[in-house]
């Protein structure tokens, strides 16, 4: 789950002249063999290719903007996203961060764009956070069920084997109506290890993951990414 890019490639453009030197505007471009969004995939299985655009200012305000191919079975072929929020710390090893993400979906036939609100902490090599639905289209899930019911909690460890190798560890846990219009159950769960190692080219990520949904099966996952400044 993720007007035109070359309308975004304008605004980025724009934005470097404006920017003052406390700002910095990055890139990002990517590949993987399955986009997976809380544990189940987005592209029927197939390889996804991912880019982005992110604006960081030094006072921990930042924006920015993200695209994948999807493929749902029913013609949508895109997502885009749209994103911004406030990230901070406290000493040295407690973080926080509060932020929005949109997701749109601009050539579905259906009304299926969705946003939500997102709180999150960190201490040291843990992560916890909690997202909400706030606003989201009328067929994101079907009557009788309520599109706007969705929360999901994510929890993760994350740390380093060497100084270019990392090895993290995920759970999450999705609830609401939406979960139960997508998957016919009340909640779930997705889990998942991965190993990240950075090179010269790129990070080159491989990842196990899988959930509790009846019939679902576990994914190995390649990734690829690289990213630049602007």
């Amino acid at each position: 789950m993720k007007q035109a890019l070359r309308t975004l490639s304008i605004l980025a453009g724009t934005m470097m002249i404006a920017l003052p030197a406390s700002a910095n505007v990055s890139g990002n471009i990517g590949a993987t063999s399955n986009y997976l969004w809380r544990g189940t995939t987005q592209t029927n299985d197939a390889v996804a290719v991912q880019g982005g655009l992110d604006y960081e200012h030094d006072s921990g305000f930042y924006l920015g903007t993200w695209a994948s191919n999807v493929d749902f079975g029913d013609g949508t072929s895109y997502e885009i996203d749209f994103y911004g929020g406030y990230a901070g710390s406290i000493g040295d090893d407690f973080g926080y961060d509060v932020s929005y993400l949109y997701y749109a979906y601009p050539d579905s036939e259906g009304s299926i764009d969705l946003g939500e609100v997102k709180a999150a902490v960190s201490w040291k090599w843990l992560s916890l956070s909690y997202s909400t639905i706030v606003n989201a289209g009328s067929d994101v899930a079907s009557d009788p069920y309520d599109n706007k019911d969705l929360s999901y909690i994510d929890a993760g460890v994350s740390f380093p084997l060497s100084d270019t190798l990392s090895l993290s560890a995920h759970y999450g846990y999705s609830t609401g109506d939406v979960v139960n219009a997508w998957f016919d159950t009340d909640n779930y769960t997705d889990y998942s290890v991965s190993v990240s190692k950075d090179t010269d080219f790129g990070t080159i990520s491989f990842m196990v993951s899988d959930t509790d949904l009846e019939d679902d099966d576990p994914k190995v996952v390649i990734g690829y990414s690289y990213s630049f400044d602007l």
